[in-house]
C-alpha cells in the first residue's frame, strides 16, 4: 500500500496539505466537498502537487513538514524549483530572527527532484495579495514564549474563526515550526504559515502603536484595566496597529512584559480560580474583535405559525371525546371549568398545524384496540 502527501490549491488562494492511503479517492473527496473542514468551505480546489511514500508515518511527517513552509516555499515546490526552496529556507525577517519558512529536517520530507510532479494543466498560481486597510486595523495576536505546541495551533485556530490571521511569537520553548501546532489547528494553515518568530517582546510588538497585556495578576504596574469588549472597542477606532500579548501557558506574562503594554486586559473572573488556558484566552479576545466584522450568523430555521384555528378545535374535541367516557369530566358541575382548563393548556404552546397533526395521531393511535 502507497501512502500519499499531497497540497491542494484552494478558491481563495491558500493551500491545504494532508495524508492519504488513497489519494485519488480523497481528492475526489475534497472537490465534492464530502470532507467537511478548511476545503469544504474554499471550494473549488485542485491538486497541484503530490508525493508518495512507504508507510503512513514518512507521509504524515511529510505533511507536518509542509505545513511549515510558506506560501512562496510551496509554491516553489509545485514548480520544482529546489534553487528557490534552498534560498527561502535560510530567508530571515527583517530583525533577523528565522521566520516560520524555515523548515525542519525530516528525513521523509519529499527532498528528490526526481519525483516531484505539479498537476498537469495546473493554472498559475495567483500571488498573495498585499494586506489592505481593513486587514492592518485587525490586532495582532502576540504569543509570548508559548510551550506546547497544541496550544499554539488552537489558538491559531480560535483566531481563524473571527477573522484574526496574524500571529507573532516570542522565543516558543520547542522551536518553530513545531509539528504538533498543525493538527491542533483543524485547517486554520494559513495563520500558523504567516506567524512570525521574534527574540523579544519588545520586538514583537515595534510597529504597534497599542499594545494590550493579558493578565489576572497585580504586577505592580500601574496601567488602565479594560475588558475584551472595551479593548477591541479601542482597537477598532484607534490610528496604527495594535497588538494583544498572552503569556506563557504556565506563568503568565512576566511583570518586563506587561510594562510594555499602554493597558491592561482582563476579564472579570472567580477569584478562586482564575486560569484560563492560552486558546480560551485567545478566542474571548478573538470574538470581541468579531463583533466589529460583517461575520455571517448560522443559517437559523424559521418557526412555523400557530395552526389555524380549526385545526385547534379538532385536536381539543378528539381529547374530549375520549375523556368523555371515561368520566374526566364528573362531577358535572364541574365540567365547564375542567373544559376550559384543558383547552387552556392545549392553547398555551401555540401549536404549529404539524404539531397539532402529530397530538391527533398520537390521540388516534390510543383509540385502536391493542394488537394481539
Amino acid at each position: 500500500m502507497a501512502f500519499s502527501t499531497y497540497l491542494l490549491h484552494c478558491a481563495d488562494g491558500s493551500y491545504y496539505v494532508g495524508h492519504t492511503d488513497d489519494l485519488d479517492r480523497r481528492i475526489a473527496q475534497h472537490q465534492s466537498g464530502a470532507i467537511d473542514g478548511y476545503t469544504s468551505s474554499r471550494l473549488p480546489v485542485e491538486l497541484a502537487w503530490s508525493e508518495n511514500f512507504e508507510t503512513r508515518d514518512e507521509a504524515l511527517s511529510a505533511e507536518r513538514t509542509l505545513k511549515g513552509w510558506s506560501r512562496a516555499k510551496k509554491e516553489a515546490l509545485i514548480r520544482g524549483d529546489w534553487a528557490a526552496i534552498e534560498r527561502l529556507a535560510r530567508r530571515q525577517t527583517p530583525h533577523g530572527q528565522t521566520s516560520f519558512e524555515t523548515p525542519q529536517p525530516a528525513a521523509s520530507a519529499p527532498q528528490d527532484k526526481r519525483t516531484v510532479h505539479a498537476e498537469e494543466g495546473a493554472k498559475p498560481l495567483p500571488e498573495r495579495p498585499s494586506r489592505s486597510t481593513a486587514e492592518l486595523r485587525k490586532p495582532v495576536i502576540v504569543l509570548v514564549r508559548p510551550q506546547l505546541g497544541e496550544n499554539i495551533g488552537k489558538a491559531a485556530r480560535a483566531m481563524l474563526n473571527f477573522v484574526l490571521v496574524e500571529l507573532r511569537m516570542v522565543t516558543p520553548r520547542d522551536g518553530w515550526p513545531n509539528p504538533d501546532a498543525g493538527p491542533s489547528a483543524a485547517g486554520a494553515d494559513i495563520v500558523l504559515e504567516q506567524a512570525r518568530v521574534y527574540d523579544s517582546t519588545a520586538e514583537a510588538v515595534a510597529d504597534c502603536a497599542h499594545v494590550y497585556a493579558t493578565t489576572v495578576r497585580k504586577r505592580g504596574v500601574t496601567k488602565p484595566v479594560f475588558t475584551p469588549e472595551q479593548a477591541c472597542q479601542e482597537i477598532a477606532q484607534a490610528e496604527g496597529r495594535s497588538a494583544i500579548l498572552f503569556g506563557p501557558e504556565r506563568s503568565g506574562l512576566e511583570t518586563e512584559d506587561v510594562a510594555l503594554a499602554r493597558a491592561i486586559l482582563t476579564v472579570p473572573i472567580n477569584p478562586e480560580f482564575g486560569s484560563l488556558n492560552l486558546a480560551q484566552a485567545v478566542i474571548l479576545c478573538a470574538y470581541e474583535w468579531s463583533k466589529h466584522e460583517q461575520l455571517v450568523q448560522p443559517t437559523q430555521e424559521d418557526m412555523l405559525p400557530p395552526a389555524p384555528q380549526d385545526e385547534l378545535e379538532g385536536l381539543i374535541a378528539h381529547l374530549e371525546g375520549m375523556l368523555e367516557p371515561k368520566g374526566y369530566f364528573l362531577p358535572e358541575p364541574r365540567a365547564d371549568a375542567t373544559r376550559r382548563t384543558l383547552r387552556g393548556v392545549l392553547t398555551k404552546p401555540g401549536w404549529n398545524h404539524l404539531e397539532v397533526r402529530t397530538l391527533r395521531g398520537v390521540l388516534s393511535s390510543l383509540q385502536r384496540r391493542p394488537r394481539p
